[in-house]
């Protein structure tokens, strides 16, 4: 590892100063990585977490925004054009002068009509109306591919949301998430103010109401495990069966009020919850319902309205749930908003000015040698059967590569979006937005499932698979610095970006992804003996999880951190065969930095996952997010893979130490 450097640093690759040398890697291989850095920096006020891929969250912002900006001040694009829209709804965003002269008033025409409701009937009407421009709760109608048949677009029937993160903080009996609920209390309370119909009394007894409902909506949801199983969520029956279980409805009335085609069957994602959703109409309380109904409206649009609303929305979901400081920048939060709703549009300008062709071609090359070096690891699997094996490699081989941006660009040509100067504004323009994506949905049923279609903007810093359509996922963001430079040394490449490379490969083969076939549809393909030792094999890695105090009392469930954990391992694992098939052809490599091509692989690994992360945020995160905290991806992995030990000689008795017969290897 001292060795003399016989090649020049010509390409950016380990940053050293961010390094510890005074601890081992064998020791603490993350704080060798990283100590320096985690000791000299301080978390932005106005962030959850910071490490390396924040700071290409931010990296990534400033680019686009200043395309936006740019943009702006083009008058080449015309109002009608999809650059066009984007601009005018920018603005209408930033506008905050016109939203703060507006207040609650864009609501008052629903709430009337919420406050109207006097039974079933009516709570019905209102719930069609809402529907086609983002819904008011108790339930979701939704479209997309069938589980079990791919190329087929179905409805689904789910759960309708509540005003906290997840399941766990209305059913959890510890104390963080109780003190929780005692905030959240408080907070809808203050909500509720803007309004300006009731007494601070009346408040936070509606706020108490809220919170009732919206536990008894909660508790007969699948927990955060379960709904990692999409066997238990596909549940297809005739809307006739459904009538029959949730007879409060009139199910033939609401899917042909909204203009659906005759249906035959739904997916009913969640029957049990259905069947509580009768039991709760049934009783008729619809003071229950208009006071969940007020709040669920304004939770909603909160962002929409004035700074005064917002902010204090702000105040619970960001600082008490995540413990940020401050509000991002109004101009930060216009440019999210733009990304995730119409981002397609300005994914066109990003493209264009900040991905070079040959990162796409560099990067398609890693694709297919991890791909290759996934096909030998399953072939070489000692616990898997050769049936099970070729089924395993007909999946790989059917993978679709997307990388980058789309073929097919968005068609946003019948969507409305107006500017401040035309008599937009931001809440108006949301509405369109939402039911130009309803009617776009609605048009899929009588089509085919549209498989080239992307579920990411080009500027998302992301990847993701896609079970239904067997597909990974990599927009053009993703692939920059410190996950990918197309200028720097292999190693350096295959330990950050090939890794998110293997990750996403891994999860067509996770606990969850394994259960869909080559072609997309939910089926078994395993033998039962290589099931069961799959199974075995994730408990195993579960247990290791679960086992980690990332605060004290505050551990990972590692069942339901499970899926992204096995993309961890076997991304690293292929990731790390992929550049040895490379190296094999490329010939051997020099040190760079006095390291190993070994060696720079598992430092850029361990590079990518660099994170400081806030004591509320981790809290929160443990309980909603099925990813583990950085700051154990970086290092908990690769105790489990042989050749990391090589790498850095680690021994019996290290800190870093795993012993053989603990380390679980699935892919």
């Amino acid at each position: 590892m001292q060795a003399q450097d016989t090649t020049s640093k010509k390409a950016p690759g380990i940053e050293l100063s961010n390094m510890d040398k005074t601890v081992k890697p064998s020791d603490n291989f993350y704080r060798f990585v990283n100590g320096n850095w985690i000791d000299k920096t301080e978390i932005p006020s106005d962030k959850t977490a910071w490490g390396s891929s924040e700071a290409l969250f931010q990296k990534t912002e400033a680019d686009a925004l200043k395309i936006l900006k740019e943009a702006v001040n083009n008058k080449e694009y015309k109002s009608n054009s999809d650059q066009g829209k984007t601009i005018s709804f920018y603005k209408s965003i930033t506008d905050t002068v016109a939203r703060n002269k507006q207040g609650i008033d864009p609501l008052k025409p629903y709430l009337a009509k919420i406050n109207a409701i006097k039974n079933n009937q009516e709570l019905q009407q209102v719930l069609m109306e809402m529907h086609p421009i983002g819904g008011i709760g108790f339930f979701s109608a939704d479209i997309g591919a069938d589980d079990k048949d791919s190329n087929k677009n179905s409805v689904s029937l789910s759960p309708g949301r509540v005003g906290l993160p997840d399941r766990e903080y209305y059913v959890s009996k510890e104390k963080d998430s109780e003190e929780k609920r005692e905030k959240y209390v408080t907070h809808v309370a203050r909500m509720l103010a803007f309004y300006g119909e009731g007494t601070a009394e009346q408040n936070l007894a509606d706020a108490k109401k809220i919170l009732a409902f919206e536990t008894a909506l909660s508790e007969p949801r699948l927990d955060r495990v379960e709904r990692r199983d999409s066997r238990k969520q596909y549940n297809p029956m005739t809307v006739a069966a459904l009538q029959k279980m949730v007879p409060a409805i009139n199910w033939d009335v609401y899917f042909s009020g909204l203009g659906f085609p005759k249906l035959d069957t739904i997916i009913v994602t969640q029957p049990r919850y259905m069947a509580a959703l009768q039991t709760i109409l049934s009783e008729n309380r619809t003071d229950d319902w208009k006071a969940y109904m007020r709040w669920t409206l304004l939770n909603r649009t909160a962002g929409q309205l004035s700074n005064k609303i917002g902010d204090a929305n702000f105040d619970f979901y960001g600082k008490t749930l995540n413990g940020i400081l401050k509000r991002k920048a109004i101009e930060e939060r216009a440019l999210q908003t733009v990304n995730f709703s119409i981002g397609e549009a300005l994914g066109k300008l990003y493209v264009d000015k900040m991905f070079p062709p040959e990162a796409k071609a560099k990067a398609e090359k890693m694709i297919k040698n991890i791909i290759e070096a996934y096909k030998i690891r399953i072939n070489n699997l000692s616990w898997m059967s050769p049936q099970t094996k070729l089924k395993a490699i007909e999946k790989l081989n059917k993978m679709t590569i997307k990388i980058g941006y789309p073929d097919h660009w968005k068609d946003y040509s019948q969507l409305d979006i107006k500017s401040p100067a035309a008599g937009g504004s931001y809440f108006e323009n949301v509405k369109n937005i939402n039911r130009w994506t309803f009617k776009e949905d609605l048009a899929k049923l009588n089509k085919s499932v549209d498989k080239t279609e992307w579920l990411m903007s080009p500027q998302t810093v992301n990847a993701y698979y896609n079970p239904s359509y067997n597909e990974i996922v990599f927009p053009a963001a993703i692939l920059q610095p410190p996950y990918y430079n197309y200028q720097a040394d292999e190693a350096i490449n295959y330990g950050a970006i090939g890794a998110v490379i293997g990750h996403e490969i891994s999860h067509a083969f996770d606990d969850s992804g394994a259960r869909y076939n080559a072609d997309g549809n939910l089926a078994d393909w395993w033998t039962e003996e290589d099931l069961k030792q799959f199974t075995t094999l994730g408990t195993a890695l579960a247990d290791q999880y679960s086992a980690v105090e990332v605060l004290p009392g505050v551990r990972i469930d590692g069942k339901f951190t499970l899926g992204e954990n096995i993309g961890d391992l076997g991304g690293v694992n292929a990731a790390y065969d992929g550049l040895q098939l490379f190296l094999k052809s490329a010939g051997k490599a020099p040190l760079i930095d006095g390291y190993t091509p070994e060696q720079r692989f598992f430092i850029s690994w361990a590079t990518v996952w660099r994170s400081k992360a806030r004591e509320q945020a981790l809290k929160n995160q443990v309980k909603t997010d099925p990813h583990s905290p950085d700051q154990i991806r970086g290092y908990l992995p690769l105790q489990n893979v042989d050749v990391f030990y090589k790498a850095f000689n680690i021994k019996a008795g290290d800190g870093m130490y795993l012993a053989p017969e603990k380390r679980v290897k699935i892919w």
